[in-house]
C-alpha cells in the first residue's frame, strides 16, 4: 500500500497540519470559557463583581476561533479527499490491468463477481481507510495528548480521572472489534457470492428465461443475499454492545469530575469555570475516542479489503508475452542450408 500513499504523501502532510489547526482551536476554546465564567460573570478576582466588556472581548475571540476552526477543518477535508481519491484512482487502474492479464482459469479462481467486488468496493474501503486515518486519527491522538495536557494543568485529578477511565474504555473497544474483525472478512466473501449469483443471471437472464428457470435463480440469490444480512447482522449486533458500554464509561467518567470538582469549589481550591472546562475537555476526550471507535471499524474493513486487492495485484499471470527482438533480421544462425 505504501507505493501508493507515498505518491500523495504531500496531501496528507497538509492535511495532518490543517487538522492540528482545527484542534488547537478546539482546545483553546475551553479556557476562554473559564475566564469567561470565572472573571467575567462572577468576577472571582475582582471582588465579586463582573466585567462585560471582558465578556464580549473573550466571546468575539471565540467565536474568531470558531471561524478559523472551520476553515481547517475544511482544507482538511479537501486535501484527505485529494490524497484518498487520487490513491483509489491509481489502485482501480492498477487492479484493472493486473486483471486483463489473467487467463481464463486464474479468473475462474477469484471468481466474476469477486473481482467486480474488489475493483468496486473494496478501493471504495482503501479510499475510506486513508482518508479517516489522516481525518479522525489525527484527530483523535492531537485531541487527547492536548485534553489530558490541559485538564492536568486545570488540576491533577481531573486528568488522572480520565486516565483511569481510558483502560476500560479502550479495553472494551479492543474487545469488540477482535470480534467482528473476522466477520468484516466474511462479510466481503458473502457480498462476492451475491455478485456472482447476479452477474451469472445477468448475463445468462435469455437462458433462465428460456428453460424456466426463474424461481430455481430467486431462491438460489434470496439465499446469497441471506447470508450476507446474517452476517451484516452479526457485526452490527457485536458493535451495538459497544456504544452503550462506551457513553456509561463516559458519563460515570463525567459523574466522577463533577464530584470532585464539587468538593474542590468548596474548599475553594477550584472555580466553576476550571470545572466546566474540565467538562468540556473531557467530553471533547471522550467523543475523540468514540469517533476512534468508529474510525477502527472503516479501518479494519479497509486492511481487510486491501488484502483482498494485494491478492489481485501480486499474483503473476500465467500467460506471459514472448520476448520481443527490436533489430531481429530474420537471419537462423542456429540452422543452415547448403
Amino acid at each position: 500500500m505504501w507505493q501508493y500513499i507515498k505518491r500523495y504523501a504531500h496531501f496528507a502532510i497538509i492535511a495532518a497540519l490543517f487538522m492540528g489547526g482545527e484542534v488547537l482551536m478546539d482546545l483553546i476554546q475551553p479556557g476562554l470559557m473559564r475566564r469567561i465564567v470565572d472573571d467575567g460573570v462572577l468576577g472571582l478576582n475582582n471582588n465579586g463583581v463582573g466585567n462585560l466588556e471582558l465578556v464580549w472581548r473573550l466571546g468575539t475571540q471565540m467565536i474568531g476561533m470558531v471561524l478559523i476552526g472551520c476553515c481547517f477543518g475544511s482544507l482538511n477535508n479537501v486535501f484527505v479527499n485529494m490524497a484518498s481519491q487520487n490513491m483509489g484512482n491509481d489502485l482501480r487502474k492498477d487492479t484493472f490491468r493486473k486483471i486483463m492479464t489473467f487467463s481464463f482459469p486464474q479468473i475462474e479462481s477469484f471468481g466474476a463477481g469477486s473481482l467486480i467486488t474488489r475493483i468496486t468496493n473494496d478501493v471504495t474501503q482503501v479510499e475510506r481507510l486513508i482518508a479517516q486515518f489522516v481525518r479522525g486519527m489525527v484527530r483523535t491522538v492531537l485531541m487527547t495528548i492536548g485534553s489530558l495536557y490541559f485538564m492536568y494543568t486545570l488540576s491533577p485529578d481531573f486528568a488522572f480521572i480520565v486516565l483511569c477511565a481510558l483502560p476500560f474504555i479502550i479495553g472494551t473497544m479492543a474487545f469488540c472489534l477482535r470480534k467482528v474483525n473476522p466477520l468484516f472478512a466474511l462479510q466481503q466473501e458473502k457480498l462476492d457470492i451475491v455478485n456472482d449469483v447476479l452477474q451469472e443471471d445477468i448475463s445468462a437472464i435469455r437462458i433462465i428465461k428460456a428453460c424456466v428457470r426463474e424461481t430455481y435463480e430467486k431462491l438460489r440469490f434470496g439465499k446469497a443475499n441471506g447470508d450476507l444480512i446474517k452476517t451484516q447482522l452479526k457485526v452490527l449486533l457485536t458493535l451495538a454492545f459497544m456504544g452503550p458500554v462506551v457513553n456509561m464509561l463516559m458519563n460515570l467518567t463525567i459523574a466522577a469530575i463533577l464530584w470532585y470538582g464539587a468538593r474542590d469549589v468548596l474548599e475553594g481550591t477550584a472555580s466553576p469555570g476550571s470545572i466546566m472546562a474540565a467538562i468540556t475537555y473531557t467530553t471533547q476526550l471522550l467523543m475523540g475516542i468514540m469517533m476512534l471507535m468508529m474510525l477502527f471499524q472503516n479501518i479494519s474493513r479497509g486492511f481487510i479489503s486491501w488484502k483482498r486487492l494485494a491478492a489481485v495485484l501480486h499474483l503473476e499471470p500465467e500467460i506471459k508475452d514472448g520476448t520481443y527482438y527490436e533489430n531481429a533480421d530474420g537471419n537462423i544462425s542456429a540452422i543452415n542450408f547448403e
